[in-house]
């Protein structure tokens, strides 16, 4: 590609006012619309008195900062962009950046509840009205996580130096839905402390992600899958109460040895993957493996009635014996074991593989640090926590999005349904005051997927 002959003396004039750079806002917004976020902000989130002036309208500040991030806005600032060219003819009540940031600081911890429940019912809403999770109503998983991100600035309230050494970060922690053919989405979200402790609060967290699964459409074989940090009593109690089953990592202690060196070496089945994956602890890349199961009773040391008996189901991998001399290490070989904890109702190779699949949430988390997580904006904490939970809502309104454009969409990443969906420019004309035709690129590659999203979220146009 090379600048066309013609054209080598150009020129740059920011003089069209009937441009706009997002035309994908357009049927996003109308996605939201149609599933009562207006509705649901204006009646949940009430934030009122002398000192909360930034409060008022808070459906259209909602709204602007969904829309902002779904364009991309990783700060307050960037909500700028949606106040260019001809914008302002194609959405009514955009705010600016300076009163969304009022409005976000204006947020406490209980203003943050109240957006909360706006999220879990924005997520209903969007799970009924698109098909977002297929098949939730036969198996959904719930996968557990935190994250650190690191943030800058000594005033910036609740960062720390935590497990990222020598960073100072915040510490949220998120749950997400995905089934067999779904990707994930966003259920409970939490921001805490940069100290925070990974299970601080699991087992209330585990109740609430369960509540809004069920809530969004998880009827059938619900499934918690987390890392080891989340092998608690109170964790399983949770999904246990809940109805759900568990699966959970629990790292080696003597008690799970113990219970591993029990196994009978005969019913070891091994397994080959066809692609193979990376060793967390030794960063090999493994494509064979056994797997073995033996029933297991754990927190032996609480209560009776806190104790729980379920499975044990243990993958080893083959290792080369770094101990021994250079060159003799397959004469030598032991095993790396990887146990996990659970009551999945799947046969064992099946349960096993659902576990490795819980890495699926780092794909969640991978979306939102290269979107509006690229850092928390605020040094107000309370602001943050509102700016996690807008992100969630943005990211499942554009998973939504996806899943209504193509089959292709409906798993991209959400980079690409910003790249391919959002980032359209379209030129605005109107006509007889009532109706507003978008002129689009000629040739857009994702043109079918824009308009069957188009489509799908506008009323068709009348005859009359």
């Amino acid at each position: 590609m090379q600048v066309c002959h013609a054209a080598e003396h150009v020129s740059a004039v920011f003089d069209e006012p009937n441009l706009i750079a997002d035309a994908g806002l357009l049927p996003l917004v109308r996605l939201a619309e149609r599933v009562g976020l207006r509705e649901l902000a204006a009646s949940s989130v009430r934030i009122e008195g002398a000192d909360n002036s930034g409060g008022a309208h808070p459906a259209a500040k909602v709204t602007s900062l969904l829309a902002a991030m779904c364009a991309g806005a990783d700060s307050i600032e960037d909500a700028d962009r949606l106040r260019h060219g001809a914008m302002d003819r194609a959405f009514a009540g955009v705010r600016a950046p300076s009163t969304l940031g009022t409005f976000l600081r204006s947020f406490t911890h209980g203003h943050n509840l109240q957006l909360h429940r706006v999220h879990r019912q924005f997520l209903t809403n969007l799970a009924s009205y698109t098909p977002l999770l297929p098949g939730a109503d036969q198996v959904m998983f719930i996968d557990i996580d935190p994250t650190h991100r690191r943030v800058y600035g000594h005033a910036k309230q609740g960062a720390e130096v935590g497990r990222l050494k020598g960073q100072r970060t915040l510490h949220p922690i998120l749950a997400t839905f995905s089934t067999p053919i779904a990707r994930p989405v966003i259920g409970a979200v939490r921001l805490r402390r940069g100290k925070a402790a990974d299970v601080r609060g699991a087992g209330r967290f585990v109740a609430e992600a369960l509540a809004i699964a069920k809530d969004a459409g998880g009827t059938g074989i619900r499934l918690v899958r987390a890392d080891s940090k989340f092998y608690t009593a109170d964790v399983v109690a949770a999904c246990r109460r809940a109805g759900a089953h568990f699966s959970l990592t629990t790292g080696m202690n003597p008690s799970i040895a113990a219970a591993i060196a029990r196994i009978d070496e005969t019913t070891w089945v091994p397994i080959r993957y066809p692609d193979a994956f990376v060793d967390p602890d030794t960063g090999e890349m493994v494509s064979d493996a056994e797997v073995a199961e033996i029933e297991y009773t754990a927190f032996t040391g609480r209560k009776k009635a806190e104790q729980v008996t379920a499975r044990l189901v243990v993958r080893r991998v083959r290792r080369l014996n770094a101990e021994v001399a250079q060159g003799q290490g397959e004469l030598f070989t032991a095993w790396r074991y990887h146990p996990i904890f659970t009551d999945s109702p799947f046969e064992m190779l099946a349960a096993e593989l659902d576990h490795r699949r819980h890495a699926v949430v780092e794909q969640a988390i991978a979306d939102g640090k290269a979107g509006p997580l690229a850092h928390l904006p605020s040094g107000n904490f309370q602001a943050n926590a509102a700016w996690l939970t807008l992100w969630a809502m943005s990211h499942n309104l554009l998973r939504a999005a996806g899943a209504l454009a193509s089959i292709f969409h409906a798993k991209a990443t959400t980079a690409t349904l910003r790249a391919h969906l959002v980032h359209v420019p379209a030129r605005l004309a109107r006509t007889a005051r009532v109706k507003l035709t978008v002129h689009l690129p000629e040739q857009w590659p994702w043109r079918d997927a824009f308009l069957s999203l188009f489509d799908a979220v506008h009323c068709p146009p009348s005859t009359a």
